[in-house]
């Protein structure tokens, strides 16, 4: 039974990809915003959109801003013992108002899902908590004035647990399922992830774009950003990594290595600004001294775009 149903979760959720919509970044939006856990935290598929965009749009001068924190759920859940019991996992309720007073978006992408199910087999409970978190979510971000895009959770690893690999699809066919009842803005990297997944073990049986299941590796993130930028528009179906995504632009992956640093000193800088709960994360710069070592970098990216026009 339980394989029929995996197998039906599969088909509707390549069907749903099949049909998936297409969002466009308004043109009046200057500082766009990612939301999520330890995945985006880790922001290599931000870098990746950031550098992508940068490169296809110069002109446009776009701000990309990772306020990802580890261990953050919408549902409120945690584990009793989370983090060894050090810890209880931060409620993204506790800190959202403050990030949209301070930061401003014009866009807000949120990507939740992984931690809101704590790890544990399917429970209507949980499943309740994580819709209202996600409603509470939208709604908040909405009476701020942002636009939001929803990004459904990447994959957990089935190897490590078919009963939470079965949660994530369900979480994220609600997700997707919202672009319907709730006219919700929702970019589904989960199912072309699980499918990719799977059609890779069909040469490796080892493959996993994540050793603990959760996780990804760069060519996960990888994927993720790719997923991300076909959801927003860009005609990048062919490119298989991160070097044939910026091959077209010269001096891209130099550029990129550029962004990386922007990234890693805007999110700290902005974490501690803004404020959370979560222990063990590194301090960032004071906000000023942030930004004035970002637009040292930005001169660098400006200079280097300069000599390829």
């Amino acid at each position: 039974m339980h394989k029929i149903l995996g197998t039906l979760l599969i088909f509707f959720g390549i069907l749903s990809s099949c049909f998936a919509q297409v969002y466009s970044i308004p043109e009046v939006t200057k500082r766009i915003v990612f939301l999520g856990n330890s995945i985006t935290y880790q922001g290599k598929f931000i870098s990746y959109i950031d550098a992508y965009l940068t490169l296809r749009y110069p002109e446009k001068n776009l701000e990309i801003i990772n306020a990802g924190l580890p261990s953050e759920t919408v549902s409120g859940l945690s584990e009793p013992n989370h983090a060894d019991g050090k810890f209880p996992r931060p409620d993204l309720r506790e800190r959202l108002q403050r990030v949209l007073d301070s930061l401003n978006p014009d866009l807000v992408i949120a990507n939740y899902g992984m931690n809101d199910g704590i790890y544990l087999p399917f429970d209507e409970g949980r499943f309740d908590k994580f819709k209202a978190g996600m409603e509470w979510t939208h709604s908040t971000i909405g009476n701020s004035g942002a636009a939001m895009i929803n990004v459904t959770p990447p994959i957990y690893d089935e190897k490590k647990g078919a009963a939470y690999a079965n949660v994530l699809d369900l979480y994220s066919d609600w997700l997707v399922s919202c672009r319907y009842t709730q006219n919700w803005e929702v970019i589904d990297l989960h199912w072309p992830m699980k499918k990719h997944q799977e059609d890779r073990r069909l040469l490796d049986p080892d493959f996993a774009f994540a050793k603990d299941g959760i996780h990804p590796n760069d060519q996960g993130h990888f994927i993720m950003a790719k997923e991300i930028l076909l959801g927003l528009g860009e005609q990048v179906e062919e490119a298989e990594t991160i070097e044939e995504l910026l091959s077209a632009f010269p001096q891209g992956m130099q550029i990129l290595s550029l962004i990386e640093q922007r990234q890693e000193i805007l999110k700290l800088a902005w974490l501690s600004q803004t404020g959370h709960q979560r222990p063990g994360i590194p301090d960032g710069l004071p906000l000023p001294e942030a930004e004035q070592r970002v637009a040292k970098i930005n001169l660098e990216i400006q200079s280097i775009l300069l000599e390829n026009k």
